[in-house]
This record gives C-alpha cells, sequence and structure tokens, in this order.
C-alpha cells in the first residue's frame, strides 16, 4: 500500500491521486517493534488520512468536537485520530448536513482521522430509553421523545455518512457487571449483526470497519467470539463490554484472552480506557489503541492530570503556587500558566478547564509516545517500573490488579 499522507497534510492539495488513494486498501498495520519481555508493540498503523503511531490514546469528541478544546489545538498537540459518536451525531445536526460538508471531517474541519463509534454503547449508558430486538435497537430520542430504530444497517448508513477511517460495528452491549442467559445473547447477536455490518458497508475502499469482540467476563463466551469474529475479513478488532464497573482482576484477565487469540496482523483497540495506568498495563497485555472521555471530562471539575497522579487546582494550596502543573511538561498551558492563575481563573472563568483540558490530552498523548519509544528501544520492562514508582509512593499502594497483570507477561514490580 501506498504511504500514507503525513498528519495534517492536504489530501485534496494537487499531486494526491484520490483516484488511486480510493483503489487501495483503506488500512495496512505494519510492527515496527516488539517487547521481548511482554506482549507489547509498536506499530505503525496506515489509515486515509494519514498514518497513526501506536499504541495510542484517542480524544473523544462526542459530538464532532472535543468538549474545551479547538481543532487547531489537537493538531497542534499531535493528536493524529480522535472519536465521534455516531448515535449523537445521527439524532443532531444529523447524517444528511453532515454529509453535505463532505463529512465529519469537513464538517469539524479536521484534517486528520476519525474514529466513529456504533452507536451501541447508549444500549447502557441510556438503557431506560432503549429497547432491543434482533432488529436493532429501539430509542427513545433523549431530545424529543421519539422512537428510533439504530439497526445495524442504518448505524452503517449512519457512520457512511460521515465518512470515519475506522467504523465500529452495531454490537450487542450489555453492561460488564451483568451475568447469565443475556451475555451469551448479546456475544451471538454481536456476530450476526456484524455481518449485517459487513454487508450495509458501501464505502469499503476507504472506510475500515472493526468488529467488537463480546462475551462479558466469561472466558468461554469471550474464546467462541473471537473464533467467530476473527474468521470475518474485517481490518481490526476491538475488545468490548469491559471497562464499566467490574472487578480490575476480572477486567484484565479478559484483556489478555482477547488479545492472546487476536491476530497478530490486525490493529487491537481497548474500548473505553483512559487512566494512566491501564493504559500502561493494556499496552503490556497486547493492546494498541484506546479511547476515554476521562481526561477531558476530569478537566471540568479541575483535575490535572501529572506523573505523580492528579493536581486539583480549584484546591488552597495552590492559591500562591507560580509553578506550573508539571515543570516538565511542554504544552501550551504549563508554558504559560501557573497553578496560581488557573486556581484563581477556575472560579470565574470556564477558560480553566478549557486550559486543563488541553493539559490534559497532552499529558496522555506524551504518555502514549513516551511508551512506544520505551518498546522500540527494547526498554519498555524498565518504563513500566519507573512509571509504577513515580505514579505510587510505596510499592504496598500498587494496586493489586496491575502487580498481577504485569506479572503475567513477566514484569515483577520492584
Amino acid at each position: 500500500m501506498a504511504a500514507a499522507t503525513e498528519c495534517g497534510a492536504d489530501a485534496s492539495a494537487p499531486g494526491n491521486d484520490m483516484s488511486l488513494r480510493k483503489a487501495l486498501s483503506p488500512l495496512a498495520l505494519r510492527v515496527v517493534a516488539e517487547c521481548p519481555v511482554t506482549k507489547a508493540r509498536a506499530c505503525d498503523l496506515t489509515l486515509p488520512h494519514c498514518a497513526v503511531s501506536t499504541p495510542v490514546f484517542m480524544p473523544v469528541g462526542t459530538q464532532g468536537t472535543l468538549k474545551g478544546i479547538t481543532v487547531d489545538q489537537l493538531e497542534g498537540l499531535g493528536c493524529q485520530i480522535c472519536l465521534g459518536n455516531t448515535y449523537h451525531l445521527g439524532m443532531r445536526p444529523g447524517p444528511d448536513l453532515i454529509e453535505k460538508a463532505n463529512g465529519l471531517h469537513g464538517f469539524m474541519n479536521w484534517k486528520r482521522n476519525l474514529l466513529t463509534d456504533s452507536g451501541g454503547f447508549q444500549m447502557v449508558s441510556l438503557v431506560e430509553l432503549s429497547e432491543v430486538t434482533e432488529e436493532g435497537v429501539k430509542f427513545k430520542s433523549p431530545y424529543d421523545g421519539k422512537e428510533i430504530l439504530l439497526s445495524p444497517e442504518k448505524s452503517i448508513s449512519i457512520q457512511n455518512s460521515l465518512g470515519s477511517d475506522i467504523m465500529m460495528q452495531l454490537d450487542d452491549v450489555v453492561s460488564s457487571t451483568v451475568s447469565g442467559p443475556r451475555v451469551e445473547e448479546a456475544m451471538h447477536r454481536s456476530i450476526r449483526w456484524l455481518d449485517r455490518c459487513i454487508a450495509a458497508n458501501k464505502n469499503s475502499d476507504k472506510q475500515n470497519l472493526f468488529a467488537i469482540i463480546q462475551g462479558g467476563l466469561n472466558a468461554e463466551l469471550r474464546k467462541v467470539c473471537l473464533d467467530e469474529m476473527t474468521q470475518r475479513d474485517v481490518p481490526g478488532f476491538a475488545i468490548g463490554g469491559l471497562s464499566g464497573g467490574e472487578e480490575k482482576n476480572d477486567f484484565w484477565r479478559m484483556v489478555t484472552l482477547s488479545t492472546d487469540h487476536l491476530p497478530r496482523e490486525k490493529p487491537r483497540y481497548l474500548m473505553g480506557v483512559g487512566y494512566a495506568v491501564d493504559l500502561v498495563v493494556c499496552v503490556a497485555l497486547g493492546c494498541d489503541m484506546f479511547d476515554c472521555v476521562f481526561p477531558t471530562r476530569t478537566a471540568r471539575f479541575g483535575s490535572a492530570l501529572v506523573p505523580w497522579g492528579s493536581l486539583q487546582v480549584k484546591q488552597k494550596q495552590y492559591a500562591k503556587d507560580f509553578q506550573p502543573i508539571d515543570p516538565e511538561c511542554q504544552c501550551h498551558t504549563c508554558k504559560k500558566h501557573s497553578r496560581a492563575y488557573l486556581h484563581a481563573l477556575f472560579k470565574s472563568d470556564t477558560a480553566a478547564m478549557h486550559h486543563i483540558t488541553v493539559h490534559n490530552i497532552a499529558y496522555q498523548l506524551s504518555l502514549m509516545r513516551s511508551v512506544r519509544r520505551s518498546i522500540v528501544e527494547g526498554c519498555f520492562p524498565e518504563f513500566i517500573r519507573t512509571f509504577m514508582k513515580r505514579l505510587f509512593p510505596s510499592r504496598d499502594l500498587y494496586p493489586g490488579w496491575a502487580v498481577d497483570a504485569l506479572a503475567s507477561v513477566n514484569v515483577t514490580l520492584e
């Protein structure tokens, strides 16, 4: 496959043969380096708008924007791919309007990659408004109360209109805390819905459809789903149905079970994961891609992410503190503003949330770049140990699940 354009390059500029690019496969994965100790890997993921360096954290822009940050700022932070929400964008402003704007890229003026979810997560988050049948998910609109059917075909149709680089199949989502027959039902239905999504995709030459592995916390159901879905020729796979309140010991075991059975030559996306410890551990377990609203949501409460945990700028102790949030951070917020300024601003102006959001996204992206560099340089286990020591004041405070998960991939924490 031809090399992707550099991130930020204009795909419509003279010299770019769009007809040729459309004829080529819209995704390629090259494994650049693999950790000899853990299951971690660094890859170059080629997508239609630019190449993505993995492991990667993808910021979440629910309705065509990330709350508290502009597209230009996101680009300036080096973000190569972010998310849009099919359910919310499909409700309003609607796929027809967005398609007229040359898709979501044109609508939000974003020249890099986009991933859109299927809308299925709202089965859980808006469970009181939804009903699942074999046909699809019936929703009552939270905006006007009208009933809407989101079928696999409808989800793909909306995502085709949005024009995202990666589309997610519509899956039957149940909370990770649910057990019993409903979990098995949802797993088998997700396989059937994957086939319907594949058949419905009108843009397979330029949009990549990812399958979503389901099965809850049941290892046997996960294995059945993995075996079935990996027989489909889809460009990538997501690990779904986790990060919903389940015990962390159950969480990491389902993650590593999934990566054990997913093909090496395709990207592995762990959905809904964004805490720093979770990111580092799950890279060690073999995951490539992550997303979460955590860094932007926590910024709106005045919580800044730092290598030693978080810094609550609203606390009085920062009222006269003229240091940046993190003296080692190179983001615009840390270069220009002090903790004291942000503390004062938070009481009177929403710009404080904006500044902290910029910092938090910069922190997540920088963390993943450091993880990738350590994999390429062959020192990822050492990186993990240094990371954990800095985050936790003593060995006794290390989360037991993280210690066990890392031990399963040959990393012993001192």
